[in-house]
């Protein structure tokens, strides 16, 4: 495993109003402090906008995790004064780059692009757009009996906005989306990873380590096989299929040859890979190495 990493410079990462941000290791955990119920407002989605525009630069940084100081609210969902009053929206994108894409939009389509890996950790409710943008991330992990994830624009006579058609239609399929955007009702944590929604429900006390455990093991992984795999992933989510193979043959190839590859393959060999006693536990294998 990787143990030695350059230090990101702590000043990149502070005076944030609505965040907390810890580096460790390669992980930037990211905690969501923004009261009283971590509404996505301007003020947030512009912290949010900083934070992505800085680590997207920081190479020192393999895994984000998003969670939530507010042990009731993930993100409670958008500010509902976009549609009382209008204005709002409209100074927001007066001042920026013409864009086909509304401010959250835009905010999640940034995370989902990030280079690092991103994750969340929930324990708590997440509408509308708090769960569109914990979609725009690459993995959800959920505590059982504290989680709740819907998308009830319907109800205010619209529908999702910050890419939860898009993004939920692609993690479920049609039909399931339709349902939760229709039906407009809470999700549990259980039946959310049962739909695809999220990766895993968990109990709420192994929650904390199971997310810390993957980020520190994908963290320490050589340095671009995390983002390789996850530019590979997305091709097969948005290309043609002889697009992405183009695209996962190219990432690979670019690590085949690499310094790290050679030495990891040749000392697993050493300690017995492709021997029936080694291939029996491989992973174990890897793991003392």
């Amino acid at each position: 495993m990787l143990t030695n990493f350059p230090v990101s410079p702590a000043s990149s990462y502070q005076d944030y109003q609505a965040l907390r941000i810890v580096l460790d290791q390669g992980v930037a955990t990211v905690t969501i402090a923004h009261p009283p119920l971590n509404v996505l407002d301007i003020p947030f989605i512009l912290e949010l906008m900083r934070f992505t525009a800085t680590v997207r630069a920081d190479e020192q940084v393999r895994v984000i995790v998003l969670e939530s100081a507010d042990p009731e609210f993930f993100i409670a969902h958008g500010d509902m004064h976009f549609i009382t009053n209008p204005a709002l929206i409209a100074g927001f994108t007066a001042v920026g780059t013409p864009s086909p894409l509304n401010p959250m939009q835009e905010l999640h389509e940034q995370l989902r692009t990030l280079p690092q890996v991103t994750m969340a950790k929930i324990a708590g409710l997440a509408r509308g757009g708090g769960n569109e943008l914990l979609m725009a991330l690459d993995m959800r992990f959920a505590a059982i009996r504290r989680t709740g994830l819907a998308q009830p624009e319907v109800l205010m006579g619209i529908i999702p906005g910050g890419g939860g058609t898009q993004y939920l239609t692609r993690l479920i399929g049609a039909p399931r989306a339709l349902e939760a955007i229709l039906g407009a009702t809470l999700f549990d944590a259980e039946l959310a990873e049962r739909y695809g929604w999220i990766n895993r429900a968990l109990p709420a006390e192994e929650l904390d380590e199971f997310v810390a455990a993957l980020a520190r093991r994908i963290a320490a992984l050589p340095v671009g096989v995390a983002a390789a795999a996850k530019a590979a992933v997305q091709a097969a989510a948005l290309t043609p299929l002889q697009q992405g193979l183009a695209t996962e043959n190219t990432l690979m190839g670019g690590l085949f040859q690499s310094p790290a590859a050679f030495e990891r393959t040749s000392r697993a060999l050493a300690a017995g890979a492709q021997t029936r006693a080694g291939e029996r536990d491989l992973e174990g294998l890897f793991n003392t190495m």
